[in-house]
């Protein structure tokens, strides 16, 4: 499992008040990078996108990574509920790339070049990278609990 940098994870901490004050602005930025994918786009609650809940969600979600990602345990019981989202909706580990490919560059489309550098980017992909690998963990693990009742 991939853990993020000491350094970028002080990066990602330091992101967290643009992400309070964009953070809406970057994931329907991101949800519109990911439905250009038909099939991505159809394992969604269209109506939860339609009226802003989605987006909103997820905005409060990364802003709570950012603000404790030196403190996941803090994160453990939304963890658990995206966990349990993900399996409703048949996520599999082959679809995390597809949300980096959305994530990062809305990153950069709301925040611009100069607040959303190369550094700030890979350092919010090392944190990517690191919730993902616990989040296929723990959805490898429920869909094999799943098969096995």
């Amino acid at each position: 499992m991939r853990t993020a940098s000491p350094a970028a994870m002080a990066i990602v901490k330091a992101t967290a008040p643009a992400l309070e004050k964009h953070g809406l602005a970057i994931t329907t930025a991101m949800y519109a990078r990911l439905f250009e994918n038909a099939d991505i786009a159809a394992m969604f609650d269209r109506a939860a996108q339609e009226s802003g809940e989605q987006p909103k969600r997820l905005a409060a979600a990364i802003l709570a990574y950012a603000k404790n990602i030196d403190k996941l345990a803090n994160l453990g019981p939304a963890v658990a509920r995206m966990v349990a989202r993900h399996i409703e909706t048949g996520v599999k580990a082959d679809h995390y790339p597809y949300v980096a490919n959305a994530l990062l560059p809305a990153i950069r489309d709301v925040l611009g070049a100069e607040a959303a550098t190369d550094e700030v980017l890979a350092a919010w992909g090392e944190a990517y990278w690191m919730l993902a690998d616990m989040l296929i963990a723990a959805e490898s693990q429920a869909y094999a609990e799943a098969e096995a009742a």
